[in-house]
């Protein structure tokens, strides 16, 4: 098995750390950059900065965030929200990201992804789905959730990696912010598929639901808010918890 990483994910609003249930009912969770650098302290792998209401405004990543985060943390970093273009991706680089993520707009315009691949290499380029199940199957969402389309989850999914992604993020809308666990059924049939890392996202309440997604789930890399905003699980304990039961960590305990 290879090495599984452990990514906290931090939402952000005019500059904060917030975090909902199901994409909704946002709370306050303290300074995006003191937080981030706590958790690279603690041993994160990697860590995830989205503004989760750039593409809904309209306006920007603040690159000005981004470089406060690079002069703070030592461990790669992905950030996105309304990245729309090959020259945000340029600006945020150029501010010391290490990835960005899309989502809208990959959607909206799918060679956009080619583009950037081509431009900056598919290592730094992140495609987030947000799906949702719609009984007989899964469906992307665009702009942070709102709005759904015809999309198969699955098939975009594949589309994704054809195009040149690099990761994909796939968080599971009915499973957001629940801590009832991952969607392993659907996070297994996607990583059993492509060849690139996907990062499982949405549901993460205890320290067995990230052995599940690791071993059931297939996953690459499991990502996490909440429990980890509010010191639910303290990331030492969840490493040593996974290293203990089999699974092999990417940084040292």
């Amino acid at each position: 098995m290879l090495t599984k990483r452990i990514i906290p994910c931090l939402d952000i609003k005019d500059g904060r750390t917030v975090k909902g249930v199901n994409f909704v009912e946002l709370r306050d969770a303290g300074d995006a950059v003191e937080q981030g650098a706590i958790y690279a302290d603690q041993g994160a792998d990697e860590l995830v900065f989205l503004d989760i209401t750039a593409t809904v405004e309209n306006r920007k990543t603040l690159v000005e965030l981004v470089r406060n985060v690079a002069r703070q943390i030592n461990i790669p970093f992905t950030v996105g929200g309304g990245i729309s273009s090959v020259q945000d991706v340029s600006a945020l680089l150029n501010a010391g990201a290490d990835k960005i993520s899309i989502n809208t707009s990959a959607v909206l315009k799918p060679e956009l992804i080619d583009e950037m691949a081509l431009q900056f290499g598919s290592q730094c380029i992140v495609v987030a789905i947000d799906t949702k199940d719609m009984g007989n199957k899964n469906i992307v969402y665009t702009h942070g959730g709102r709005k759904p389309t015809e999309i198969v989850t699955e098939q975009w999914a594949n589309e994704l990696q054809e195009r040149g992604a690099g990761e994909i993020l796939l968080t599971s809308m009915d499973h957001d912010g629940t801590k009832a666990g991952f969607a392993n059924e659907l996070t297994a049939i996607i990583s059993k598929k492509l060849h690139i890392p996907v990062i499982a996202s949405g549901g993460a309440g205890n320290m067995g639901h990230f052995y599940d997604v690791f071993t059931e789930g297939a996953a690459d890399a499991a990502l996490a808010a909440s429990i980890f905003h509010f010191k639910e699980i303290p990331i030492p304990s969840l490493k040593n918890y996974l290293h203990e039961h089999g699974i092999p960590m990417r940084t040292e305990l």
